[in-house]
């Protein structure tokens, strides 16, 4: 580790939270400024090994507020050879989620991580459970299969966290879930987080955590006003041309591309650049010169088009910012406020654009759940599919379904 790294993980607003050096590593390769407000209740509690209810949204975080201190407990404690820690979500999309978090904040602390979830052959899933990983992502239907094949003991679990707990209710897995519950050690760190906390919460929370720490975060963001916002359904394969087809048109002045990845940022950069369209690329990996120098001249218009992942999300501060445009849909729904804020500042009616492909459909209904409204959205080829509308809380169960997935009795999702 460099002096400059070791100097940034120190002046890290994360430091104050108490995680280790690794982990501070691996969220300044994020970009992250600074913690959300469910990170800054939750961690250090958890870090102190007290069980947790927290009442906290998609979007605000609460994926790190776990995370984060897991990977410290587990990589200070000695290795087992067994799974140590357990995360039990209600889809499949959720559990791919965490477990890319999982990689992300722990790349510096060599953890070892399996998700497993139904609709898919499970073969895989048994060899990478063969290696042995410490920490499981699971849905309930496909954890019970596994433990039922004896593929999986939970006899060893030290920390187990119920993620989105309303919403596995919602879906009828609540009887699961217990079951899974059953089989845990009584001596465990237990966290669970729910947008809602109602009675048949409040009950399953009585009867999982001991004298939990409660928390409550709203979110304190809402869109921006003067925004055009706008989703576009398209092919990955499709969307750099379209891209194109959007930095082509006469009213795009000065725009901003947001990449979900470092590397994807640079290599969309590289693209443009051969298709005529000048831009320059600002992301974690490149230093603080390269970053000045590219805002400065996207300042002063030299360059028409920043490709920039969320660490530029809050951080440029610039006017007459014509287009957002989510090339790919953050992981966290509240990055997406974020991201559009940097049009229509200062008065000005700014657009965002965001291209959805088939494999981010929940990743978009996550951002219309934190935004509250559904966005107007096209096909590709300018077909209207949809039209604005509030957004009835209803809206998670609108999601197209997922390949492999259907609906039981009373319209119910079947087990995941």
């Amino acid at each position: 580790m460099t002096p400059e790294i070791e100097a940034q993980i120190a002046a890290s607003p994360f430091a104050a939270l108490g995680l280790a050096a690794p982990l501070l590593r691996g969220v300044l390769d994020e970009g992250y400024p600074q913690p959300t407000p469910v990170q800054s209740e939750v961690v250090p509690h958890a870090l102190a090994g007290r069980d947790v209810l927290a009442c906290a949204q998609t979007g605000t975080g609460k994926t790190a507020a776990f995370v984060l201190p897991i990977l410290q407990h587990l990589a200070k404690a000695p290795p087992t050879g067994k799974i140590q820690a357990l995360i039990l979500t209600p889809t499949r999309e959720l559990a791919a989620q965490i477990g890319e978090r999982i990689s992300v904040y722990g790349r510096y602390v060599g953890l070892g991580h399996v998700v497993v979830y139904g609709g898919v052959s499970q073969h895989r899933q048994e060899r990478e459970l063969r290696n042995r990983p410490a920490i499981l992502v699971a849905t309930p239907g496909r954890l019970l299969d596994l433990m039922q094949q004896g593929f999986v003991r939970l006899s060893d679990i030290t920390h187990f966290v119920l993620d989105e707990a309303d919403r596995m209710l919602d879906m009828g897995f609540v009887h699961d879930v217990r079951r899974v519950c059953a089989t845990l050690p009584a001596e465990r760190q237990t966290m669970l987080f729910s947008a809602t906390i109602p009675s048949s919460i409040e009950s399953l929370a009585r009867s999982l955590l001991r004298d939990p720490v409660r928390v409550a975060i709203q979110p304190a963001v809402t869109t921006a006003e003067h925004v055009e916002q706008s989703v576009v359904f398209v092919e990955r394969a499709n969307k750099r041309a379209l891209l194109e087809k959007v930095l082509a048109g006469e009213d795009v002045s000065r725009a901003i591309v947001f990449t979900r990845t470092k590397h994807g940022a640079n290599r969309l950069c590289e693209q443009l650049d051969r298709a005529g369209i000048g831009s320059a690329a600002i992301h974690g990996n490149k230093s603080q010169g390269a970053r000045e120098r590219a805002l400065e001249d996207f300042k002063r218009g030299t360059t028409r088009v920043l490709v920039a992942t969320d660490v530029a999300a809050r951080g440029i501060d610039v006017d007459g910012i014509s287009h957002v445009i989510n090339y790919d849909l953050p992981n966290v729904a509240e990055s997406y406020v974020h991201r559009i804020g940097r049009t229509g500042r200062a008065g000005a009616v700014g657009r965002a654009i965001s291209f959805c492909g088939l494999e981010e459909r929940g990743l978009l209904s996550d951002i219309e759940r934190f935004i509250k409204k559904r966005l107007p959205a096209t096909e590709s080829d300018g077909t209207t599919t949809r039209t604005p509308e509030p957004l009835a809380f209803e809206v998670r169960a609108a999601r197209p379904l997922l390949p492999g997935e259907g609906r039981g009795p009373r319209g119910r999702r079947r087990r995941f």
